[in-house]
């Protein structure tokens, strides 16, 4: 980093702020807001550094696990770490000690001072170094969520800063003590502090009164009016672990049926579910029965039953069909089931409710329909997370064993799956990365049933007491089983997919997941079993061993809950992880690389992807579901429709899923030319215009002008000039195939001008806005991109960090004509020149991947001309043209993506800057091109710093 760069970023961030700034450089306020997370530069800055010293007072468990991943990354480049830390207030619990004991590449100090409360962080990078100091421990809290101050500042090793900061450090880790495990023993021994046992919490919230949450409140209201309105049934939709069974209970208390019924699939779960009843509803005994089994409680008032009991012949003989006025079925997904339906059929309460985690089934059933499309709530699992209901997880995808370079892939032998080398590795993983609690308490997921058993066993030779489950487990061995996760007599349950659902065993502390991701359903209920809060567990730890699965690219979609269908999103979550509340998503370098290769692979919206999801939200509304839904609903994004080349329209999509077309040649062709070009909401504007032509047959200038003025929506005349130039297909009439874009639009203006003053739309849209069907997918696509445009900023052109195509520039820039095509990666136009950099070439053999388009210092880009060219050439010299204030005359915007592989979209970072010392003419390849730097003159936001550019 140069001296100039640096002093420039000082001054940006302690003198003036019209000085160029730097990412990494300029010193900055770090808090908790926004998405930003103190963490974040942390993590940026350990991922970066050439050594770290951390000088901090309180550590906790759940920061020690994220942490252990990127030390891991790190260990592997030789890059060191010490952590000086304390015994001040005993707030640092032994545990802490022991975790901080396995990081093989960093040193721990205890230092001396009793009253030692420091909290700093200082890193080494290869010409400069950077401190973090402020109120921030390495807590959860403090790193996550809490309102902290942290100051980042950045210094060579010849400032005083750094020189005053680095020799107290070094007299501290002087003066301190290595960690050792004879320390450790003895702090155990005299650690004092305050807090509740494991017994007494759980005792002292069982004698608690149970009262509704915020989220189930919500559902309440939303039941009540469902009921009001004399309506038979209604379904809930909750995350697993979210108290779903309390839910439940609360409404039979409010409803206070005569005599109800429970129904389930399995009888533990129909005990567990009278005992909570119990506690909300009150009352004697005797007024809860079961029916399953030998028990057969048919006076009771409150009746838990499993659907095999109470399906059969001899049962339903002995109850009469209304003999039941509210009937719950627990695990409602499958109430398709024929059992089911039996009942469904027979029974006529006045009111059925269905409850599930995951209404969403892999056999297509609809699920929705069986309960009348009344959907009355949904808590999802983020949202639960959000809302403190559940117990946070830090996620932690890991490569699977790999021996000669052969890893787990779905066709791997067993012996390679229970290999001792394998056993040992898996179990190094979980010891490195450890648990919440004083016992590990661990539900592992395998393939194979015969990799459950000898999985086991291999467990317990090596002293970790664990037992295999399957599905050819009686009832009685699971439920004992069960009993000695809990008691803490074995350590492990080892299953095959049989605790997905239903399950309830709130010790969970542990979740390994050594098998392939089948499905984000699957994917969710599986990490959803370790999610249940229980005294002493302040987070579960989920470890993924990721293998060569075709299937990998599901792991990112399941845990940031996407279901947008698309690849850009996807990879851009699996770089940079989103924090859910305290929850934290991790993957070592490996693991994420595997999962980039699998997404390279797989094509997300493909026809038999958005047959599923269609089919899913058809059955979820009840209806045909429309753009609109899809954006509402959290399910595809709109966008995938429109980028589809499969696709023109949303009509012909709906043709593909079986339903009748209502419309003629050319009202598909206009539906084609507003979902391709106009859908996305880049720009409201034309979209505003079509709005207000449908509503009334002629709009004027002034009115439009005025309805962008009160939208708070910028124009000019350039700008209205590209309206027209859109609508009246002027802007599409270059060569696409064997026709212009124009021609396969219609061919005829869609809007056209009426004495220079007013607008209005052609005679055959005006005509065809009569055919129901057409106004209804007209007016879809008109109001779905007006909510997309709610994405952007109006007041300007582009917004920053968005995604662009060349395409979307030509139009944004007002240009007259679509010259993407020909455009590569720059045209220097008469105001505005567009920049589009590929930052991470994909194959050194490609003739772009001679142009080194370098982040240099954290703010400038180096930057090529096509070739040949010169200093003299006409675009360069008028790239380099300056008015007679010294001002480029042209504007350069620049987008940026990280590789080819991500797609046509590029991120906009901003206008950038020609620095004139660096303009120079190179040879690249065998022909000259002109290189200069282009200065960012935004500052790069961290996670667009870790996206775009960090390895």
């Amino acid at each position: 980093m140069d001296n100039e760069t640096l002093k420039e970023a000082m001054l940006n961030g302690l003198y003036a702020a019209d000085y160029s700034g730097h990412e990494l450089l300029t010193p900055k306020m770090l808090v908790n807001a926004n998405d930003q997370h103190i963490w974040t530069s942390l993590k940026q800055e350990l991922k970066t550094c050439k050594s770290f010293i951390w000088s901090v007072a309180f550590i906790t468990l759940d920061m020690l696990t994220p942490l252990k991943v990127v030390l891991v990354d790190l260990d592997k480049k030789g890059i060191r770490g010490k952590i000086v830390t304390s015994t001040y207030l005993n707030f640092n619990q032994p545990k802490v000690f022991t975790e901080l004991l396995k990081l093989k590449n960093v040193d721990v100090y205890l230092a001396e001072e009793s009253d030692f409360h420091a909290k700093g962080y200082m890193f080494e990078h290869s010409d400069y170094y950077t401190m973090i100091v402020g109120s921030a421990n390495f807590t959860r809290a403090a790193m996550l969520s809490n309102y902290e101050w942290a100051i980042k500042l950045t210094s060579t090793e010849n400032g005083s800063l750094y020189q005053q900061t680095h020799s107290e450090l070094e007299r501290i880790i002087e003066n301190s003590q290595v960690l050792t495990q004879a320390w450790i023993d003895n702090y155990k021994e005299v650690w004092q502090n305050l807090r509740i046992t494991e017994k007494s919490t759980f005792n002292n919230k069982a004698k608690s009164e149970i009262v509704p949450n915020k989220m189930q409140m919500a559902a309440l209201k939303e039941l009540e009016k469902i009921v009001a309105e004399k309506k038979s049934k209604a379904l809930v939709v909750s995350a697993t672990g979210t108290g779903k069974t309390y839910l439940g209970a609360f409404a039979v208390k409010e409803y206070q049926p005569k005599r109800f019924l429970f129904v389930v699939h399995r009888e533990q779960i129909a005990k567990k579910a009278m005992e909570s009843f119990k506690k909300v509803i009150g009352g004697s005994g005797r007024l809860y029965g079961m029916l399953s089994g030998d028990r057969q409680d048919t006076q009771a008032k409150y009746i838990f039953s499993t659907i095999q009991t109470v399906s059969q012949d001899k049962i339903l003989d002995q109850l009469p069909s209304n003999y039941f006025d509210y009937i719950l079925i627990d695990e409602a997904h499958r109430s398709a089931a024929p059992s089911y339906q039996k009942i469904m059929h027979y029974f006529k309460p006045d009111f059925w409710l269905g409850m599930t985690a995951t209404p969403e089934r892999m056999d297509n059933q609809d699920v929705y329909a069986l309960f009348d499309y009344n959907l009355a709530y949904e808590i999802r699992l983020r949202d639960a997370l959000e809302n403190k209901m559940l117990s946070p997880f830090h996620y932690i995808g890991v490569q699977d064993y790999e021996e000669d370079g052969i890893t787990v892939d779905e066709t791997t032998n067993l012996r390679y799956l229970t290999a001792p080398k394998r056993v040992k590795y898996i179990l190094d993983q979980l010891d490195y990365y450890g648990y919440s609690g004083l016992k590990v308490h661990g539900l592992v997921f395998c393939s194979r049933q015969d990799e459950a058993l000898e999985l086991a066993q291999a467990f317990t030779d090596a002293g970790h007491q664990a037992k295999a489950l399957t599905n050819q487990d009686s009832n009685e061995r699971r439920r004992a089983v069960v009993r000695e996760l809990e008691e803490g007599k074995i350590e492990y349950i080892i299953t095959v997919n049989l605790f997905n659902e239903g399950i309830d065993i709130p010790c969970v502390n542990q979740v390994v997941m050594l098998r392939n991701t089948q499905s984000s359903i699957v994917f969710i209920q599986q990490l959803g079993r370790g999610l249940r809060k229980y005294p002493g567990k302040d987070f579960v730890t989920v470890l993924d061993f990721i293998g060569n699965y075709k299937n990998n690219y599901l792991i990112p979609i399941a845990l940031t809950q996407d279901n947008s269908r698309s690849i850009d999103e996807a990879k851009a979550e699996l770089r940079v992880p989103p924090v859910i509340d305290v929850s934290t998503i991790n993957f070592t370098e490996i693991a994420q690389e595997k999962i980039l290769q699998s997404l390279d692979k797989v094509k997300l919206d493909s026809m038999k992807e958005l047959r599923t999801a269609y089919q899913d939200l058809k059955n979820k509304l009840g209806k045909v579901p429309l753009l609109q839904d899809f954006y509402r609903f959290g399910s595809v994004s709109p966008i995938v429709f429109a980028s589809n080349g499969n696709l023109d329209n949303y009509d012909i999509f709906l043709q593909k899923m079986g339903e009748d077309s209502e419309l003629n040649l050319y009202q598909g062709q206009v539906l084609t030319f507003i979902t391709k070009e106009l859908l996305n909401g880049m720009r409201p504007h034309e979209l505003i215009l079509l709005d207000l032509l449908t509503k009334n047959k002629v709009c004027s200038l002034s009115d439009y002008e005025q309805e962008l003025q009160e939208k708070q929506i910028y124009f000019n005349m350039e700008l209205m000039n590209s309206v027209e130039n859109i609508l009246n297909l002027s802007f599409f009439d270059v060569k696409a195939g064997k026709t212009t874009k124009a021609e396969q639009y219609g061919g005829i203006p869609i809007v056209e001008k009426v004495n220079l003053l007013d607008y209005q739309l052609n005679d055959q849209i005006k005509t065809s806005l009569n055919n129901p069907k057409f106004y209804q997918l007209w007016q879809d696509v008109i109001q779905t991109g007006l909510l997309l445009n709610e994405e952007y900023q109006n007041k300007k052109q582009f917004t920053f960090y968005q995604k662009y195509t060349r395409k979307d520039v030509c139009r944004l820039l007002n240009w007259e004509k679509d010259v993407s095509a020909p455009m590569y990666g720059y045209r220097v136009g008469e105001k505005e020149c567009p920049i589009f950099i590929t930052y991470k070439k994909d194959s050194e053999d490609k003739r772009n991947a001679k142009y080194r388009n370098d982040l240099q210092n954290g703010k400038s880009l180096r930057w090529y001309t096509r070739s040949p060219r010169h200093i003299d050439s006409d675009e360069v010299q008028r790239l380099l043209a300056k008015d007679e204030m010294g001002n480029y005359k042209i504007k350069l915007h620049l987008f940026v993506k990280r590789s080819d592989a991500d797609g046509k979209g590029f991120y906009y970072l901003g206008e950038g800057k020609i620095v004139s010392d660096s303009v120079r003419e190179e040879i690249v390849g065998k022909k000259t091109a002109v290189g200069m730097n282009i200065e960012l003159q935004h500052p790069l936001e961290t996670k667009m710093y870790d996206l775009l550019f960090t390895e």
